[in-house]
């Protein structure tokens, strides 16, 4: 008996219909927006990661030398890969570009709470455009993709800030400040304690009066204070930027979902201006459940020409953690429109009923292992089947089949001929 690999998961019939359910909200939500599916490799070169963070960043990933002698690694996440598609093909496509994905991405880390190893996102990216509206249509597709998926305001919030003017109040403090370390530093904030993130600011290059400091500004969030602090030109184009990202939003119906919070940093170093992450209104989910921002220097550093951009990830993890709070989890079981129960020598007949309810788009299975009545009928009621059609050697005899509706037991014999005639979904009541 082989046990399962930490950190991946199997997915039995009935998880996977609530997972499918939801990632059809998702999908269908980003199809209503013009975001075009794509498809992306499992494997890429591990150099387009250990490159742009070092090479100890193999140790978080599931990175090895293939036959070819290539340093390959499976992808750990889609943002370096839809810039390199980009790069490739930057002239031949309409901009603005709008993709859209769902698949699974492998890191080795440690495995808890809506954290596996292998894990499932869908990624929606717009290439080609700085304007605060490309930020705000990400918000309010994101915004749309939750309450699509019965959410509602008082269960989740986005809190929104912008890296630039993190980076510019650590700019104004004096000293060697490492920034980029300092922001890292701001997006483990909310899981350490406040003395090990001084700790943190202080490691960066900050004073411990320094980083109190900046933590007491950042906290409290409020944009005329910063911009006062800093009274630098690029933290005020940034102020001015997130109010223009929040008036769009505004517009686009997803500003309600919207809170100012400066902590949020995003830990990766490509991010360039608005971030923002999506966490559970009540805390009961510990971690955030996505995130997503504006990296508009990624594709420059791939070789491409400069092309702005901006994106959000949903994960398949902590999404539904939150829906089962919420009690919007889709059912955890598989559905059934019609089963067509063979009794005797009636396949022929039993195959002709199959093929025109699903001619007529539904989901249909009939016998295929020769089982007895009332196997077959056991069967259904374990599929969740609606309506059961009887074709047995006698009735057809009589030139007929039974309809039985599974939910109250009842059952009536109508002509085979009739059935399912010209209806498009028939049922019980129809021949009652």
């Amino acid at each position: 008996m082989y046990d399962g690999i930490k950190g991946f998961r199997d997915f039995y019939p009935g998880e996977m219909a609530a997972r499918r359910a939801t990632i059809d909200v998702l999908e269908d939500t980003a199809r209503q927006y013009g975001f075009r599916e794509i498809g992306t490799p499992a494997l890429e070169r591990a150099e387009m990661w250990t490159d742009k963070s070092g090479d100890e960043i193999v140790e978080e990933l599931y990175a090895f030398e293939d036959q070819g002698g290539r340093h390959v690694t499976l992808t750990p996440e889609l943002t370096p890969t839809v810039a390199r598609m980009v790069v490739a093909k930057q002239q031949e496509l309409s901009k603005p570009i709008k993709w859209f994905s769902t698949r699974p991405f492998w890191r080795y880390e440690q495995v808890q709470q809506g954290r596996q190893r292998e894990f499932y996102q869908t990624n929606v990216d717009i290439f080609g455009s700085s304007e605060p509206e490309a930020d705000a249509e990400i918000l309010a597709w994101a915004a749309d993709a939750m309450t699509g998926l019965g959410l509602t305001g008082d269960h989740f919030e986005f809190r929104i800030s912008h890296r630039d003017i993190l980076g510019g109040v650590l700019e104004t403090y004096e000293g060697d400040v490492d920034v980029d370390e300092a922001i890292r530093a701001v997006d483990k904030s909310d899981k350490i304690s406040q003395a090990e993130y001084h700790d943190l600011l202080f490691e960066a290059g900050l004073t411990y009066d320094q980083a109190a400091e900046f933590d007491d500004l950042v906290a409290a969030g409020d944009l005329e204070a910063v911009e006062s602090f800093a009274n630098t030109e690029r933290v005020t184009a940034a102020v001015e930027n997130l109010q223009n990202v929040l008036a769009a939003a505004e517009d686009f119906g997803a500003r309600e979902h919207c809170t100012i919070s400066l902590e949020t940093a995003r830990g990766l170093d490509y991010y360039t201006g608005v971030v923002f992450e999506c966490f559970d209104s009540a805390g009961e989910v510990s971690r955030s459940i996505f995130g997503g921002g504006r990296y508009d220097d990624l594709i420059e550093s791939f070789g491409g020409q400069p092309t702005p951009a901006v994106g959000v990830a949903p994960g398949h993890a902590t999404l539904p953690l939150l829906m089962q709070r919420a009690g919007v989890w889709p059912e955890e079981e598989v559905t059934t429109d019609y089963y067509v129960l063979q009794v005797g020598d009636t396949r022929a007949e039993a195959a002709r009923i199959t093929r025109e309810l699903r001619d007529r788009g539904h989901v249909v299975e009939t016998d295929v292992a020769g089982r007895s009545f009332g196997s077959q009928l056991n069967y259904a009621d374990s599929i969740n089947a609606e309506t059961v059609v009887i074709v047995g050697e006698q009735d057809l005899e009589n030139d007929e089949v039974t309809i039985k509706d599974m939910e109250s037991g009842e059952q009536v014999q109508t002509a085979v001929d009739d059935f399912p005639g010209d209806r498009e979904r028939p049922t019980f009541e129809d021949f009652s």
